[in-house]
């Protein structure tokens, strides 16, 4: 049915600029949902299709609740505050060394925690720091950002999009290190640099000095062992390739409880505060690609990249990273993530063009503040702070930024 096919692809493309834009500070995840919500509504995609869409994200879902309420919970016990002053003191007044040293937290945060960990847990430390030493929070904030994504191929649960990719045929850890070592670690330096000449005139100025460093309270002690607890967990489940989502919630909810125990306090507070918009944000974006399923995209791509790859196999993973970089910024990169997954599934594609496929899903999205599900947390927790990034201006670094780690990593695939 062209005309359907139509009406799905004018919705999501509608439900995309009321993300990117949200006129009248209506929140995304109401652009998100009043979609799919529409689009079952008017028989677009039937209910039982929707429902399954929704449902393949439980683990998605579990795994961001754990990190929003680490996060918050890590935030009321000013675990975040010691950490902005530690890092404000070893900057010792310099704006570069303290740029320097948000970029490698945030990578190393984002290989063995995520990228959505990077977004919700580093990014409210680093504004804390930035507000600690006085300085235009801005370069630093951007760093966390970037970063989310760049780093987030370095292993497979660096972004829960890359177990959604690969399903249930995850190749060992030491066949993907072999694979995506080398194109990472051209990623993660392509944009320290081009961040780094971007924001020269930010990193000139001088950082107030930070001497004294506030007592660490027994219940950020705690908070910092369950966040620790939790990297060591997602490790071992990952190398047992099993599902992340659960242990993470389970992690988080332990910690929320063994925090309030010790306190004898009510957890309710960091419950409320939890950025709960997500969930359906998320859900919302399921239910949209499924119904750009529908339209036949999926099968036609994958019949497209496996002639590509026979007729052509030295190009075709340009081809392909290039495609799904860009398809990221238009539905996100966790929907496009599962897109690419059953492409892969249908196409029977060679290794370098699947490894495209996560080059693509995982690096693309540093063009745009919609393109993966990171940058949107992210813009959601810098909002939080009172910091206002239009999507603008994200573009036009994004622009300068993203290009030369993609062709950087899709060259050494």
């Amino acid at each position: 049915m062209p005309h359907a096919s139509l009406i799905i692809w004018g919705v999501s493309l509608l439900a995309t600029l009321g993300i990117i834009t949200r006129p009248l500070r209506i929140p995304e995840y109401v652009w998100a949902l009043a979609a799919a919500i529409g689009l079952v509504a008017g028989g677009l995609i039937a209910w039982s299709a929707a429902l399954a869409a929704v449902l393949k994200g439980v683990d998605v879902y579990l795994f961001l609740v754990g990190m929003m309420l680490l996060a918050e919970l890590a935030r009321r016990e000013g675990l975040f505050d010691w950490l902005a002053t530690v890092a404000a003191r070893q900057a010792r007044g310099s704006a570069q060394r303290l740029f320097d040293l948000v970029f490698a937290v945030g990578t190393l945060v984002t290989i063995f925690l995520s990228n959505d960990a990077t977004a919700v847990v580093l990014t409210p430390a680093v504004y804390a720091a930035t507000r600690a030493a006085r300085v235009d929070p801005l370069p630093y904030l951007f760093v966390c950002a970037f970063i989310a994504n760049a780093a987030s191929f370095v292993l497979p649960i660096s972004n829960p999009a890359n177990l959604v990719i690969f399903g249930k045929h995850m190749p060992p850890l030491l066949d993907w290190l072999a694979m995506f070592s080398l194109p990472s670690l051209a990623a993660i330096a392509m944009t320290y640099l081009v961040l780094r000449l971007t924001q020269r005139r930010h990193l000139r100025q001088r950082l107030e000095l930070v001497e004294q460093l506030p007592r660490l309270s027994t219940g950020a002690r705690l908070t910092a062992a369950g966040l620790g607890v939790t990297a060591v967990l997602l490790l071992t489940v990952s190398a047992l390739d099993e599902a992340l989502g659960l242990p993470t919630f389970l992690a988080a909810f332990a910690t929320l409880a063994v925090v309030h125990l010790y306190k004898r306090s009510n957890p309710w507070p960091v419950c409320k505060e939890v950025a709960w918009g997500v969930l359906p944000l998320v859900a919302g974006l399921f239910v949209l690609v499924e119904g750009i399923g529908q339209t036949g995209v999926t099968a036609q791509l994958a019949s497209w990249l496996e002639q590509a790859a026979r007729d052509a196999p030295a190009q075709a993973h340009w081809w392909a990273g290039i495609l799904v970089a860009v398809a990221c910024n238009i539905g996100n990169n966790l929907p496009v993530g599962l897109l690419s997954g059953s492409i892969n599934e249908l196409g029977h594609l060679p290794p370098n063009v699947t490894g495209a496929l996560v080059v693509g899903v995982d690096l693309g999205p540093n063009l745009s503040v919609t393109g993966s599900l990171a940058t949107l947390l992210w813009l959601i927790a810098v909002r939080r702070e009172g910091v206002q990034i239009s999507a603008w201006r994200f573009l036009k670094l994004g622009a300068v930024v993203m290009p030369p780690a993609l062709i950087a990593a899709l060259w050494l695939l």
